[in-house]
């Protein structure tokens, strides 16, 4: 946390270090950061700038804060999560994403989590956040390269480094799960071995049972489906009945 006296606000200072990166990586982390830069979208952190210390050999960017906190936070302090209120997370959820992967070429964000959505708590409104994993898909490759994310909520695909915008659906539907059952996906499992054996057998986490509304269901499983090709994308998922 930084305070900009220019704009008399609080933001979040980011820096990441390219010193031990090998030089296409670096060159990777500089250019991804300079896209987000581009990025204007209700539903998404606002991106304020950043610049490449080359003396240190680190990348700065500078977001705004929710200081509300994470979805992640207020869906573990309420006991009860309201299907309206639920709908509206997820249809704002959906028009960020489907922002991110109508650019050109596509945004991936590859991290997608109820920690990494922040929400404002005068409003309600969500923004996601944490984008410093995002990458835009390359034109002459077609496909993203390189393992990140977090293991519950990691597509199959993720794990084999060949993947396009549909891993962030993925994500997104065990985002969902996540605020309807207030459970983490696949928390069964003790370890990430066994996530991973789980998600590449195609055996869905256990919390999906708990569903109650079958709408909800089908919504999640079209996010979830092992097969990137079946999955809905984020623009037809905002058509779906459920919402």
């Amino acid at each position: 946390r930084r305070y900009d006296s220019v704009e008399g606000i609080e933001v979040a200072w980011n820096v990441v270090n390219l010193k031990t990166m090998p030089p296409n990586e670096k060159a990777r982390v500089i250019n991804e950061v300079r896209l987000l830069d581009r990025l204007e979208h209700e539903n998404i952190i606002d991106f304020h700038g950043s610049w490449v210390n080359r003396e240190r050999g680190e990348v700065c960017f500078i977001t705004e804060i929710l200081s509300s906190g994470s979805l992640k936070k207020f869906i573990n302090k309420v006991q009860v999560v309201r299907w309206k209120i639920i709908k509206r997370w997820v249809r704002q959820i959906l028009k960020a994403l489907a922002y991110l992967h109508s650019q050109t070429p596509p945004i991936i964000h590859r991290d997608i989590k109820c920690e990494n959505i922040f929400i404002n708590g005068s409003t309600g409104d969500l923004r996601i956040g944490d984008l410093g994993l995002s990458t835009a898909k390359k034109v002459n490759e077609g496909k993203g390269q390189s393992v990140l994310g977090t293991p519950e909520f990691m597509a199959p695909e993720l794990y084999d480094e060949e993947y396009d915008e549909k891993v962030d659906v993925f994500a997104f539907g065990m985002c969902v799960l996540e605020m309807i059952t207030k459970q983490l996906p696949y928390s069964e499992c003790t370890n990430a071995t066994q996530i991973y054996r789980k998600v590449c057998g195609n055996v869905p986490p256990d919390a999906l049972r708990l569903i109650p509304d079958d709408k909800a269901l089908d919504f999640v499983k079209g996010c979830i489906q092992k097969d990137p090709a079946e999955r809905l994308g984020a623009a037809e998922l905002l058509k779906h009945d459920f919402l």
